[in-house]
């Protein structure tokens, strides 16, 4: 079968199922082309709660899935590669965060939205890496525990007078850029602007002229009016900044930018998935009222 007829194909399955296709930014380009909507994990899961289409193909990984089966517990949510996983996600589990707490009796846990639904429930609110420093300033505590990213975690900690307690999970990925790859690129690129993600070291943010989130990047670069961007995050973002902005370019300091579980995911994945119906995600209670709470507590927070 050809790329095009299995595009054509997939999409035809897509309105005789009743099924809305999401990506994450950092899928494969062909991936964020076919789907009905591209974002960050949380966006998308909000999206699947919004919907009136009663499927939802989530081209993710497995705790973004997961996230939407709890908003969305009436609808089909699928995930054409359930091997997608998230190594940072596994980090923590609901056991070991138990016996954390317990070193920290009456401390909030604020977890990070790249978490599995078990940790969620363990949890008192969750955070997005664009809101989460509003997320801990908005606790009237003076202690928080911040699962599972230590890099986030630190981010957070220059940001709040809060006494904070790091889990000491990380994202893979955003780990392997190094200060080297970032003066190497700047090096190339002297007039380029460097934005960073979060997950990335506190060494890496040091250098960085913009820290935010995926959704933060696509902004900013639109806005901005420089002309050259070094991309600290994964490589899948490039496709839509690059497709928003044709007259600005945008650079990897390193090609070791890739997450592998991201990558899993291709168009003859989503087919089978639309043909067959699955592999389907559940949330089982009363996990997933529980998680439900920790998602609703942080979108009850004003914007800004």
């Amino acid at each position: 079968m050809t790329h095009q007829q299995m595009i054509l194909d997939i999409r035809r399955l897509a309105r005789e199922r009743n099924a809305l296709i999401l990506a994450h930014n950092y899928q494969r380009d062909e991936i964020q082309e076919l789907a009905d909507m591209t974002g960050d994990s949380l966006g998308l899961s909000l999206e699947a709660a919004r919907t009136d289409r009663q499927v939802i193909v989530f081209c993710g990984v497995h705790f973004m899935a997961e996230s939407a089966a709890i908003l969305a517990p009436d609808k089909q949510v699928l995930l054409p590669r359930l091997d997608a996983g998230c190594p940072m996600a596994d980090m923590v589990t609901a056991e070991g965060l138990r016996e954390f707490k317990a070193r920290h009796p009456g401390v909030p846990v604020v977890t990070y939205v790249n978490s599995t639904a078990a940790v969620k429930a363990e949890s008192d609110i969750c955070c997005t890496s664009a809101n989460a420093i509003k997320v801990v300033n908005s606790l009237p505590d003076q202690e928080v525990i911040l699962v599972p990213d230590r890099n986030l975690g630190r981010y957070i900690a220059q940001h709040t007078d809060k006494t904070c307690h790091f889990w000491e999970g990380y994202c893979p990925s955003h780990d392997r850029l190094t200060v080297e790859d970032v003066e190497r690129a700047r090096a190339d690129y002297p007039q380029a602007v460097f934005m960073a993600h979060p997950e990335c070291s506190p060494e890496i943010l040091a250098l960085a002229d913009h820290i935010c989130s995926t959704s933060g990047m696509y902004s900013f670069a639109a806005q901005s009016p420089a002309e050259q961007f070094i991309v600290g995050t994964e490589a899948g973002i490039l496709y839509r900044l690059r497709r928003d902005n044709p007259d600005k370019q945008f650079v990897l300091p390193t090609t070791r930018l890739i997450c592998p579980n991201m990558k899993l995911t291709s168009l003859d994945d989503v087919l089978k998935t639309l043909q067959t119906m699955g592999p389907q995600v559940t949330v089982a209670e009363p996990v997933r009222s529980r998680a439900r709470v920790t998602l609703e507590r942080m979108l009850a927070i004003p914007r800004d």
